[in-house]
């Protein structure tokens, strides 16, 4: 039997710490306990909220909703041969804790994504990166439950459609609820060293633990900790740009950090062009951008939604003043109403 609470208070479950309450809110641990949740929002005629780990989130200060908090636990191998291994992981699960399990389980892939905060469940809908790897090269199912359809089922990764921080879970944010992955990961090492600054920290020592490790101290020396300074990590998603527009740039800025991608596209530096603007380590009232990493956005003084975002606007602003090219949040942003709305561009 699920316990809905009302009047509940979301700032210790969103790791930039907005002020928000939520009309309803229920924990579920099973399949079972997120069915009976979704009835009863259905016989309430209220809009529906996944809340995994709270770092990929902004919140008003008044969500209408009822709030699903995930808390699906569990890890099992679910087949194995010489080469991969895979494992069902549930939607609960903390996402650094299962690439830890993984490494020291010598299941590999997984390690260029440890630290990154979060659930199991939330890493498909972002496609979370880094350091030249998304997790949807490891994912060979995601389990959820289709509310359109109103059963369980399994989308297999080419249904995905995974792209560049996107899933076919943003593009239907209300029709699946993500209960767990299935990761293929391989029994072979294969490091990802393409980033010059983890290729030169992980050095002669080219191992998976070794490449975990440096992961995890480079990323503890740049980001900030949500517990000291609430952020939601990265907070614009790297533009990609044409190679005409590039090659402009360049001419301009010849230190810009630069990714050529496979579809001719090239990716550029977020955090270099906030930089490059003026906006690291400033600071617009209780918001400012971190001075260790102009890419991640902090949250000082209890600051509510209208704080962040006319921080996030102007450093658009001066990014698009100075270098003609609009950041994008990665943050998703809600409405009082539980459901995604879309960030307003400069």
């Amino acid at each position: 039997m699920i316990q809905i609470q009302q009047a509940f208070q979301l700032q210790a479950f969103n790791t930039l710490h907005l002020q928000a309450v939520a009309s309803h809110y229920v924990k579920v641990a099973s399949v079972e306990a997120l069915q009976e949740a979704l009835d009863y929002a259905s016989a309430q005629q209220l809009n529906v909220l996944i809340l995994s780990g709270g770092s990929n989130i902004l919140l008003p200060e008044y969500v209408h909703a009822l709030i699903i908090h995930m808390d699906i636990q569990g890890i099992e191998v679910l087949a194995e041969t010489d080469s991969h291994v895979s494992v069902h992981v549930g939607a609960g699960q903390n996402w650094h804790e299962f690439v830890l399990y993984s490494t020291a389980h010598h299941w590999f892939g997984l390690q260029n994504l440890a630290l990154i905060p979060g659930l199991v469940g939330a890493c498909p809908v972002q496609n979370i990166g880094a350091y030249g790897v998304e997790v949807g090269e490891f994912i060979e199912q995601v389990h959820v439950y289709d509310r359109e359809l109103q059963q369980l089922t399994q989308l297999a990764a080419e249904q995905c459609h995974f792209s560049y921080r996107h899933s076919i879970f943003k593009e239907h944010p209300n029709r699946y609820v993500i209960v767990g992955v299935t990761f293929k990961l391989r029994k072979t090492p294969d490091l990802q060293l393409a980033y010059g600054d983890l290729r030169q920290a992980v050095g002669e020592e080219q191992t998976a633990e070794n490449l975990q490790k440096q992961v995890i101290a480079i990323r503890q020396s740049k980001l900030p900790d949500p517990a000291e300074f609430p952020n939601v990590g990265s907070f614009f998603k790297n533009p990609l740009i044409s190679q005409a527009q590039y090659q402009q740039l360049a001419q301009l800025y010849p230190n810009l950090p630069h990714y050529p991608q496979k579809n001719g596209a090239v990716k550029i530096a977020a955090g270099w062009l906030i930089d490059q603007a003026g906006w690291k380590g400033k600071r617009l009232g209780a918001v400012g951008m971190f001075a260790r990493q102009a890419l991640v956005l902090v949250n000082y003084e209890s600051a509510n939604l209208t704080d962040v975002q006319q921080t996030y606007r102007a450093v658009q602003a001066a990014v698009q003043q100075k270098f003609n090219i609009v950041l994008e949040p990665e943050p998703v942003l809600f409405n009082e109403s539980g459901l995604i709305q879309s960030h307003v561009s400069v």
